[in-house]
Order: structure tokens, then C-alpha cells, then sequence
């Protein structure tokens, strides 16, 4: 797309207007009365459209997990010619069998620049992951960097959700529902088998993308923090009807059990003229988060700061949890402030978006946006040795996180690399060595 192609993008992404609140059953028609009244599937759909549903859940889940969108559409979507094998680019899936399971710590630099024209999907590029696309568990990690937007070209993962998250650049996500703008610090929600395309807003893109083959992401349950706080439900943005009635050749890309395909539609695919049910895509803006911390003693578990989870089969452990550390204050008397050292069953993948992380140090070399930390479960990790020389030795006065926004992939699961990661040139090699130093105190 040309300077003027983002213009337009960009004028396009700022009057957009949005249904609010995570779960609900939205609904949305962008021509008056394309809606059928008291029914999903009449005789003829109003308008001449054509009723579908779209289901991100087996139709007999409890009510409470089951997620279906009505579509009432130009053209079905079961009209098309058939799929054939597509380029798969850096782009993998699980089961990851390239590497063994790394124990090892890890960081890299950010994704280094495309040389020549990319768009969002061509520009994704995968770290790793666990489980097995086609059983539907676990999840994988991969990042962007595009400098050109998808045109006459859509895309869809019927592998898993994709939870994107812009570093740099916004994003105009146009939808079988609607149109989205995600900008750094705001991350987008693609369910399951949901089409898409990505348009720039700047001349160039780039971020992370949690792709999670498990169930649904959800907010989490509160317990004792009571009705309110972490990510209101009311603060996620999701679409109003907006549909293509274009005719000309659309490619069509379809992620499936790891492998891409592609067809070559005679129309564009985003042609919904109207919807209704709860399997949406969302937009949510990380600044709103409602932090909350200790008021008293003791740096709280990271937990504290999930954004969304989503659950496996057993209570509390989460096939992947999406945790972001957003602006607060720090109070904590007698309290080394920054994350502690420690080990964790948990997997942990962060990265950072904009500033810099209160356990890292930033610069060259350092943990910086656009870039990345793998800890495996079981590794030993936490502040390296002048994050803890310096809160060790801090004036405990009330102080002010403001220049920072980093976010955590946490998964059940150990994370295998792809080989690409492994061998990349961006990894850092040298990340062990910001642990020397840290002296012997102990006096008997």
C-alpha cells in the first residue's frame, strides 16, 4: 500500500465506531432490517442474504462456553473453488519437532527488517510453541514485521484464535464482522475460522502474536479481589457490521492443522451485511488495564496481572494466560520492588512494547521493544544484577511506573523452539551473563 493507500487507512481506523463488552452477544446490521427478527434461519433471509452460522465451539458445550456468531452474508461461504497448498513462508505450527525442548534462558533482539515488500502474514515469524495444532491444545508464539498492507488477499486460522499484539505501527483489521484499529498498546482478539485483513497505518508493522490452538480465551475469575478490577469487560471494543460487495479475484488463505492453503474467490469474502451472537473479535487497550498490587509488603505474584486466560482441563492451570504489566504505582514497605527470583512450572515468554521492564535492564543488548525472553519451566530467572543493585539500595518512597508496557505468553506446557529461533541472528548470546556479578552477601 502507498503513503496515501496508509492515508486513507488511517482516516478509515479513526471514525470507526464499536459495541462494548467482552462476551456479550453483540449484534450488529449495517443495512437496516438485514437482521431476521425471532429467528436465526428464516425461509429467506431478509435482503436476499444467505443465513450461517459460525461456531468456535462444539454446538454442545455449556452455555457458558459455547461461542457462535449468526452471519447473514452476499454470498455463502461454502461457495468457493477448491483450497491447494500455499507457501508456508517462516510461518510453523505444532508440534514443534525441529528442536528438543530448551532449558536454557533465551532473549532476542527484535525481528530484524523484511528486504523487500511483506504483508502481516508473509511477515510472520515462529519462535516456538507446545502441544498439537490438530488436537486443539497448547499454543504458539510468533512475531510480524510487515511493511505492506494484505490486499485482495484474506486470511483465517482454523487452528486456533490469534491474540495480536502491535509494538510498532497500528493495525487496520477489516473482518467478516467489522472493522478494528489496533494500535501499540492495544492488543487485537481473531477468534477461531474468523476471516481477516490487515491493513497498515504506518509504513511499517511490527509485534507478537499468541496463537492458542486451546480453548477460548476468557476474562479471569476474581475470587477474592470481588466484581471488579484487572481488565473490565466493558472496555473491549468489538466491530459493527461492515461488509465488501466487491467483485475480482480475492485470495484466501486458511491456516489448517499447521499448513496454510489458499483459493482464489470470484468476490470478497467480507461480505456479512449483518450478525448476532458472541464469537467476535475484540480490541482492548492495555492502558485501561486496573492494576492491583500490595498496598502493604511483598512484590505480588505475576498472576495479579492476567488480562485473559485460557483454561485447560485442570482448575487454575491455564493453557495460556496473556498477563501484561501496565502503568501502577509501587508502595511496598520493606520490599525489594521488582519481580523476585524464581522458578516457575509455568512457561514463561515476555515481551515489551514500548519503555523499558523494571527487572531488565534496556539498551543495546538488553531487553527492549520489539524484542523477547523465553524462560522454560523450571529455569532459574529474575532481576539481573543492576536491577538488583539498584532496588536493593532504593529509598523505599512511593514511586510511579509510567515509562514501561511489557506483556507474558504464560503456558502450561514447555515452549520448543523452532530451529529459526534457534539459529537466528537476532537471539542473543550472551543473555546468561547478565546474572554475573550478583555477589556473595551471606555473613554467618
Amino acid at each position: 500500500m502507498t503513503g496515501t493507500g496508509n492515508e486513507q487507512a488511517g482516516k478509515t481506523a479513526e471514525g470507526l465506531a464499536y459495541s462494548l463488552g467482552f462476551g456479550n452477544e453483540h449484534s450488529s446490521e449495517a443495512v437496516p432490517g438485514a437482521l431476521p427478527a425471532g429467528r436465526n434461519s428464516p425461509q429467506r433471509a431478509p435482503l436476499g442474504l444467505y443465513a450461517e452460522q459460525l461456531s468456535g465451539s462444539a454446538f454442545t458445550e455449556p452455555r457458558s462456553h459455547n461461542r457462535r456468531s449468526w452471519l447473514y452474508r452476499i454470498r455463502p461461504s461454502a461457495a468457493h473453488p477448491p483450497f491447494v497448498r500455499a507457501d508456508q513462508g517462516a510461518l510453523r505450527s505444532a508440534p514443534f519437532t525441529d528442536c528438543v525442548p530448551d532449558p536454557n534462558r533465551l532473549r532476542w533482539n527484535p525481528l530484524p527488517e523484511p528486504a523487500g515488500p511483506v504483508d502481516f502474514l508473509d511477515g510472520l515469524w515462529t519462535l516456538g510453541g507446545n502441544g498439537d495444532a490438530t488436537q486443539r491444545t497448547g499454543m504458539a508464539v510468533h512475531l510480524y514485521y510487515a511493511n505492506a498492507s494484505m490486499s485482495e488477499r484474506v486470511f483465517s486460522d482454523a487452528d486456533g484464535e490469534l491474540l495480536i499484539v502491535p509494538e510498532r505501527g497500528g493495525l487496520l483489521l477489516r473482518t467478516e464482522f467489522g472493522l478494528l484499529r489496533a494500535l501499540p498498546g492495544e492488543v487485537a482478539l481473531i477468534p477461531r475460522g474468523v476471516r481477516f485483513r490487515v491493513e497498515l497505518l504506518d509504513a511499517t508493522a511490527r509485534g507478537y502474536v499468541c496463537e492458542n490452538y486451546g480453548r477460548p480465551f476468557q476474562l479471569p475469575d476474581l475470587g477474592p479481589i470481588g466484581a471488579n478490577g484487572l481488565a473490565n469487560a466493558r472496555d473491549f471494543r468489538a466491530p459493527v457490521a461492515a461488509y465488501e460487495d466487491i467483485e475480482g479475484p480475492f485470495e484466501v488463505v486458511n491456516k489448517f492443522c499447521g499448513h496454510l492453503w489458499k483459493a482464489v474467490y470470484d468476490h470478497s469474502p467480507l461480505d456479512v451485511v449483518a450478525w448476532h451472537g458472541n464469537h467476535v473479535p475484540y480490541v482492548y487497550d492495555l492502558h485501561r488495564f486496573n492494576v492491583i498490587g500490595s498496598i502493604s509488603y511483598d512484590h505480588p505474584d505475576p498472576s495479579i496481572f492476567t488480562v485473559l486466560t485460557a483454561p485447560s482441563d485442570t482448575p487454575g492451570l491455564a493453557g495460556v494466560d496473556f498477563v501484561v504489566f501496565a502503568p501502577r504505582w509501587l508502595v511496598g514497605e520493606d520490599t525489594f520492588r521488582p519481580p523476585y527470583f524464581h522458578r516457575n512450572v509455568m512457561t514463561e515468554y515476555m515481551g515489551l512494547i514500548e519503555g523499558a521492564y523494571d527487572a531488565k535492564t534496556a539498551g543495546p543488548g538488553g531487553f527492549v521493544p520489539g524484542g523477547g525472553s523465553l524462560h522454560n519451566m523450571m529455569s532459574a530467572h529474575g532481576p539481573d544484577r543492576e536491577t538488583f543493585d539498584r532496588a536493593s539500595a532504593a529509598e523505599l518512597a512511593p514511586q510511579k511506573i509510567t515509562d514501561g508496557l511489557a506483556f507474558m505468553f504464560e503456558t502450561r506446557w514447555p515452549l520448543t523452539l523452532t530451529e529459526q529461533a534457534r539459529d537466528a541472528g537476532h537471539l542473543q548470546r550472551g543473555y546468561d551473563d547478565v546474572w554475573q556479578g550478583l555477589q556473595r552477601h551471606f555473613r554467618p
